[in-house]
């Protein structure tokens, strides 16, 4: 499988390259065009292990209800992936690890990688960003989106970083979601709220951009609905 970003990284697209008797799954609506004789098969979660319940909890994690497989059987083929917010796009290859991943960052991984939720608890509720993660564990590439830029954050010891800049972290770093300032009214006046504190060794990848401000910002210029 072969992986390779375009227009980065303010609009990056992935052309993603499969070799016979590959598979890719990708997040529902993420396709934006693909080779005629590839198969797609649609299901509610990873092919052959299908499931309203864990269908369900994706939609609480803030993805698609169904997913997308792209299979090539006798003949190379390829399928071009975008994502909802303009912004940049990155791979990261497992290698019998666990990447935690943000709500809405999810695009593709191989047909290898498991999937499963994680639960973040009411604290992120407060936060306004979702109560679920994405757990993706196994081996093979994954393909993650940003709303933005996207760069890593090496974490040795102790980092902080607003809830609504993640998009991907290391298994291996412990979190606990905090305020941001030295007490609530600090935190309340600086815009910043709930945020993140990591601490051990591991990567946290960034977006430059946050979606909830962005949809707060733009929601002030969108004219009310006529009937």
């Amino acid at each position: 499988m072969q992986i390779e970003f375009m227009h980065q990284p303010g609009n990056t697209a992935a052309r993603v390259s499969l070799a016979p008797g590959e598979t890719l799954t990708a997040e529902g609506g993420a396709m934006i065009a693909m080779s005629g004789h590839l198969g797609l098969e649609t299901t509610t979660h990873q092919k052959g292990k299908g499931g309203i319940l864990k269908a369900v909890k994706r939609m609480f994690a803030g993805e698609s209800f169904f997913m997308n497989h792209f299979s090539a059987t006798d003949t190379a083929g390829e399928v071009w992936l975008g994502s909802t917010l303009a912004g940049d796009m990155m791979r990261y290859d497992l290698d019998n690890e666990t990447l935690i991943v943000q709500s809405g960052s999810f695009v593709a991984a191989a047909h290898g990688v498991g999937l499963d939720m994680g639960w973040q608890g009411f604290k992120n509720f407060l936060s306004g960003e979702s109560l679920f993660w994405l757990r993706l564990s196994g081996r093979g590439p994954v393909i993650l989106n940003a709303f933005g830029a996207i760069y890593p954050v090496e974490v040795d010891g102790e980092y902080i970083v607003d809830t609504g800049h993640i998009v991907a972290f290391s298994e291996t770093l412990e979190f606990t979601l905090t305020k941001a300032g030295k007490s609530w009214w600090a935190s309340i006046l600086g815009g910043e709220g709930l945020v993140c504190k990591f601490q051990g060794r591991g990567t946290v990848w960034c977006q430059s951009h946050n979606p909830g401000s962005f949809g707060g910002q733009l929601t002030g210029f969108l004219k009310p609905r006529r009937a």
